[in-house]
């Protein structure tokens, strides 16, 4: 069923247009992205699907009574109740209903014969309805989601007012999701979210039972939720089915596609006219030369394919080489004011390795790529660099812009000797052209700010970058742009990102800090993932034999890991089972085979072999089956 259509939608400014002739259809249960470039008209367009904005033409039409929430970028919840109160209002009708079943089991108690059968009558019905209605588990369901988006008990009787921005965004998203629209229309919800938190999201959007319109320069939080792409260009808006890793290839495929069949066209067109123009005076000619003009006139033209819209041209090429060591920090700890946030930390970086940095928010992050870059003193321990290094550092406060300066002299200040000409290019290369080069920095996006930062950065040549959050601010595009240039870079890199798709293209490491130190894994995110699931299924298994009184004990989050856990086992067992029975499937044919070839002894030899690697693969298959079995058992203790 569609929820929502759009019709012809058309949005102008002063004149301009920003997109045109624009129509879509949601569906029920759709899981949709909207992808464009920084100021294609992303938000724009959800305004106006949002009713926030009106659209210079076109019409929106959607099902009658259709419940949607619109969460726009950075939109905090303003509210003078407390965190819980204000998720309990979310269920007012249910507690009025809970309200209203006390009030009968009280009065039940007091009547008797046909009037307590009539309050009997209507205890049950409205019973039955609280119940479909969730009733029962909707303060489980707050509790869920506070502590899904690390608003911990003891918070929940905080003021809203006293939180912060983020915290605010947080908590308007939260309050959405308990809500259970229809349609929920997202504008960049990864916002303030660290990678717990956004793991944790995603699951949810997963299973939520609405439809999704969402805007998010998270690529691997669009590739775990969405099933559709729209993407907004030129003032176009194209449908791709799939998630975003899907759309980039879709997308090649049908720029090709385009390329060669407007190539071949061409090359029609002109045989066509060549002929013509060869043939035409000719009187033994002429019929067969206007023939050919017809089918030219017939022709339907297909429109030359768009050139990609021009990208940032990034690249870091170091001046010198390092020596083999570049960083090494031993048993450091950080934080402020004698207040460590994470300890021991341990790095031992080396030449042209590609270090990221991971762990919740507020665990100092940051305060670690500070303290290693010398802004910020350890508490205990101390960093080195090694020989020949010289370290190029990204603020992600942007600090090291001067906002009265214009884009031009941002660079030329640093680098008087080189010729105004050789500026202009470079910026050239990060989109600053013409008369952008005169702008003030003050005066600049967050994304113009960052391409300028970045710009600034290739022009000092380090061996060594140090980057915190680089991808912020930065559209898809430019951001797949720096992953290119940081793959291609011949120096070493040290990076803070929450972006889980950029750690995964760039980093060869992944370091988790925490309270208690550092953990080094040898692979990208995914790896990492893929690690620390293990480690958890270890650790469980060891303790699951330890006596626990009841499963109440377990918080929500340890009894859904167990559960996830329990799943993963059941499916792993079922799977070594069906193997087994497949090897014996197939030892039973080659026995069978054998038993036919008895004077064939190159045959039997050949046979044979098999039989034994199938017998070993039974023996290890069979041990992993205990395995599995054992922690099952455990778990279920």
């Amino acid at each position: 069923m569609i929820l929502m259509q759009g019709n012809g939608i058309a949005r102008s400014f002063a004149g301009d247009v920003l997109f045109e002739n624009i129509s879509f259809s949601l569906q029920e249960h759709s899981r949709t992205a909207l992808v464009g470039r920084n100021g294609a008209g992303k938000s724009t367009l959800l305004k106006i699907i949002a009713g926030v904005e009106a659209a210079s033409a076109g019409t929106i039409s959607k099902v009658k009574n259709l419940t949607f929430n619109y969460l726009a970028q950075d939109q905090g919840l303003t509210s003078g109740r407390t965190i819980f109160e204000e998720m309990l209002a979310v269920f007012e009708n249910l507690r009025q209903k809970e309200q209203q079943l006390r009030q009968m089991e009280m009065q039940m108690s007091e009547l008797s014969g046909a009037e307590l059968n009539q309050l009997m009558a209507r205890y049950d019905n409205l019973s039955e309805e609280f119940r479909t209605e969730n009733g029962f588990t909707y303060e489980s369901e707050i509790k869920s989601v506070l502590n899904g988006f690390h608003f911990p008990e003891e918070m929940w009787g905080q003021q809203i007012s006293d939180l912060s921005g983020g915290q605010k965004t947080r908590l308007a998203l939260a309050k959405m999701l308990l809500e259970q629209p229809q349609l929920l229309i997202l504008d960049e919800p990864t916002n303030h979210l660290d990678i717990q938190t956004l793991a944790w999201l995603e699951n949810y959007l997963k299973n939520y039972k609405g439809a999704l319109l969402i805007v998010s320069h998270d690529r691997y939080f669009l590739d775990k939720v969405v099933t559709e792409t729209l993407e907004l260009s030129r003032g176009v808006l194209t449908r791709f089915a799939g998630n975003y890793s899907k759309y980039i290839e879709m997308k090649a495929t049908k720029e090709a596609t385009e390329q060669k069949e407007f190539d071949k066209q061409q090359k029609e067109i002109a045989k066509l006219e060549d002929y013509v123009a060869r043939n035409l005076a000719r009187a033994s000619t002429t019929k067969m030369a206007q023939s050919r003009r017809k089918q030219l006139e017939k022709i339907d033209r297909l429109d030359a394919p768009k050139s990609s819209e021009k990208a940032a041209n990034i690249m870091f090429s170091p001046e010198k080489t390092s020596g083999n060591v570049v960083l090494t920090v031993t048993d450091a700890a950080v934080g402020y004011d004698e207040t460590v946030l994470s300890a021991p930390i341990t790095i031992d970086e080396r030449k042209n390795e590609a270090l990221a940095i991971v762990g919740s928010n507020g665990i100092g992050k940051t305060t670690l790529i500070k303290s290693i870059v010398g802004q910020i003193p350890f508490l205990s321990g101390e960093a080195k660099l090694g020989a020949n290094v010289s370290v190029g550092y990204y603020d992600q406060e942007q600090g090291r812009l001067t906002a009265s300066n214009s884009v031009l002299d941002e660079l030329w200040n640093e680098h008087r000797l080189l010729p105004e000409v050789e500026i202009r290019n470079l910026l050239g290369a990060f989109l600053f052209s013409g008369e952008d080069v005169k702008k003030s920095v003050g005066m600049l996006s967050g994304g113009e700010k960052a391409r300028l930062l970045l710009a600034k950065l290739a022009m000092e040549h380090d061996n060594f970058l140090v980057l915190d959050e680089p991808t912020n601010h930065l559209d898809i595009d430019s951001r797949e742009v720096l992953e290119n240039a940081l793959i291609d870079f011949e120096g070493t890199i040290l990076f803070v990102s929450h972006d889980r798709y950029f750690i995964n293209r760039v980093a060869t490491q992944v370091l988790e800090i925490s309270a208690t130190g550092s953990q080094l894994y040898l692979g990208d995110y995914d790896y990492y993932l893929e690690k620390k699931a293990q480690e958890n299924l270890t650790e469980l298994s060891k303790n699951v034999n330890e006596p626990v009184e009841s499963d109440s004990q377990l918080d929500f989050e340890a009894q859904k890991e167990a559960q996830k856990i329990q799943r993963k086992l059941e499916r792993e067992v079922a799977r070594l089972e069906e193997k087994l029975e497949t090897i014996e499937k197939e030892s039973a044919e080659i026995t069978a085979q054998m038993q036919d070839l008895s004077d064939d002894f190159v045959k039997l030899a050949e046979l044979q072999k098999s039989l034994d690697n199938l017998a070993e693969q039974q023996e290890n298959l069979e041990l992993d089956l205990l395995e599995a079995l054992e922690n099952l058992e455990n778990l279920s203790k």
